[in-house]
């Protein structure tokens, strides 16, 4: 037997017969290979038929507010008589695995689409055919595709409504049911696969999986991407023009990393898996909040090998990436970023503290940042076992850029027991806007003429707090130390 997944799902493996299916309206679907008896596909399967998967359209606009109307491609008098507009861009949200278009994430994100744009959105359920055993999930995509094929050519028979107004944004098996239908549809706008499945895709020809060639544009976020022995949902190989892999794509902060299949909370791999969905739900709250970097490796770009953008940007990713100049370019490119653990996500500035003294110290150090327009906020950056000459660094959502930045506070709280042997100060602090580069330096000594950095004093009280005025700021030089 063959464990896909979780221990519910036990599957035998059975030869391939070269058989197949037909189904009115979509045509006929074998198990012939690359569908199977191919490496990373042994298991033969043909997908079930769409009534019994009960596959639907519902469509949001900001007609329909908080209500939505189930639309047909098969009876397409409930498309004339909806709000559907033919002058609008239509965005379809197609869910993976154990999911649902009904409700969760699906609605939410059709319902934040329709408040900040006007388009129409429609979800996509195939609830019925994304339960039970994986593999029958993972056959019953291509009916899935071939249903958005479907009600699309519909849309351009009723309105001469063209694959160029058309974005797809597919999750899990959901990305893979979007590439299909971009093979069946040529000349779709854009498609977007959030963290696409990776069992019985990894490796596989682009026939069978999401491929840039699936779409005029194709954008990908990894954020469970994992190979054996880690165990996880997503692909790791390039599967889009722009494909981004916050905090290595693997696994997210926020989330444990302990194995566990069948909670949905944050110990469970789905955690990580979610994550490419929420981030997408708020890059379209914050265009800014998710910029990526183009570099080889994750290892690369923590240690700002890849830092900052080069003269062509960077792109955002999530909802905004169709909107970087170089994005068509070429295809299979990799860019990295940071995130937050906790919604908004977002982290588009990197704070690194290289600490000085004598001993290691147990506490916790504070900066707050102090704006042109007296904005003040403070972020803890450093909590436990501190070691001098050690480098810390911090990726936040600072709202100040480092160009308006007036003044810098340390706010310094040391355990009391340590007070009469532990003497630790900030040697280094650097401020950098991953944006565009610009960034601040305060140091206790020069590090060059360049930089113009100041002097911090040494922190020694229970609760001091150090002031210090920026000299003018200019972009960060590559050569400056900014993280380990």
């Amino acid at each position: 037997t063959e464990r896909i997944w979780t221990s519910k799902l036990i599957i035998k493996p059975k030869p391939s017969v070269c058989e197949k299916v037909c189904y009115r309206r979509l045509g006929c679907f074998s198990d012939n290979p690359p569908w199977a008896a191919i490496p990373g596909r042994f298991l033969a399967g043909l997908p079930d038929s769409p009534e019994s998967m009960n596959i639907s359209f519902t469509l949001y606009t900001k007609e329909t507010r908080n209500n939505s109307q189930v639309i047909s491609a098969i009876h397409s008098s409930t498309i004339k008589d909806s709000y559907f507009c033919s002058h609008r861009k239509t965005r379809f949200i197609v869910h993976g695995y154990m999911s649902t278009g009904k409700r969760g994430w699906v609605v939410e994100m059709c319902l934040l689409l329709v408040e900040v744009e006007d388009v129409n959105c429609i979800a996509v359920d195939w609830a019925d055919g994304a339960k039970g055993i994986y593999i029958s999930a993972v056959n019953n995509i291509r009916v899935v595709g071939a249903e958005i094929a479907y009600f699309i050519n519909t849309l351009r028979k009723m309105f001469q409504y063209y694959p160029s107004h058309i974005h797809i944004i597919g999750h899990s098996l959901g990305a893979h049911a979007a590439g299909d239908a971009g093979r069946r549809i040529r000349g779709i706008k854009r498609i977007t696969g959030l963290d696409p499945a990776g069992p019985f895709f990894e490796g596989t020809p682009p026939k069978v999986r999401l491929d840039p060639t699936d779409a005029r544009f194709v954008d990908v976020i990894h954020s469970n991407a994992a190979q054996f022995p880690t165990v996880g949902f997503g692909m790791v190989n390039t599967t889009g023009h722009l494909d981004f892999y916050p905090n290595g794509g693997s696994l997210m902060p926020g989330c444990d990393d302990t194995l566990n299949f069948v909670s949905t909370d944050a110990n469970s791999p789905i955690c990580h898996h979610s994550r490419s969905h929420q981030f997408y739900f708020q890059s379209i709250l914050y265009p800014n909040g998710f910029l990526g970097y183009p570099c080889r490796t994750y290892e690369f770009f923590q240690s700002g090998l890849c830092f900052p953008c080069p003269r062509e940007g960077c792109p955002m990713m999530g909802h905004y990436a169709d909107q970087y100049p170089a994005k068509l370019e070429k295809i299979n490119q990799k860019y990295f970023l940071n995130t937050g653990a906790h919604p908004p996500f977002t982290s588009n500035h990197r704070i690194s503290i290289k600490l000085s003294g004598t001993k290691k110290v147990r506490g916790e150090l504070n900066i707050v940042f102090h704006g042109t327009d007296g904005f003040t906020k403070q972020y803890k950056i450093i909590c436990g076992h501190l070691h001098q000459g050690s480098i810390y660094t911090k990726y936040v959502n600072v709202e100040i850029n480092p160009r308006y930045i007036t003044k810098v506070e340390f706010l310094w709280n040391k355990n009391i027991l340590t007070l009469l042997w532990a003497r630790l100060g900030a040697e280094m602090v650097h401020i950098i806007s991953e944006e565009d580069g610009h960034g601040l330096c305060v140091a206790h000594i020069p590090l060059s003429a360049t930089y113009q950095c100041l002097f911090a004093s040494p922190l020694n009280s229970p609760h001091s707090r150090v002031s210090v005025h920026p000299p003018s700021l200019g972009p960060a030089s590559p050569s400056m130390p900014v993280s380990l």
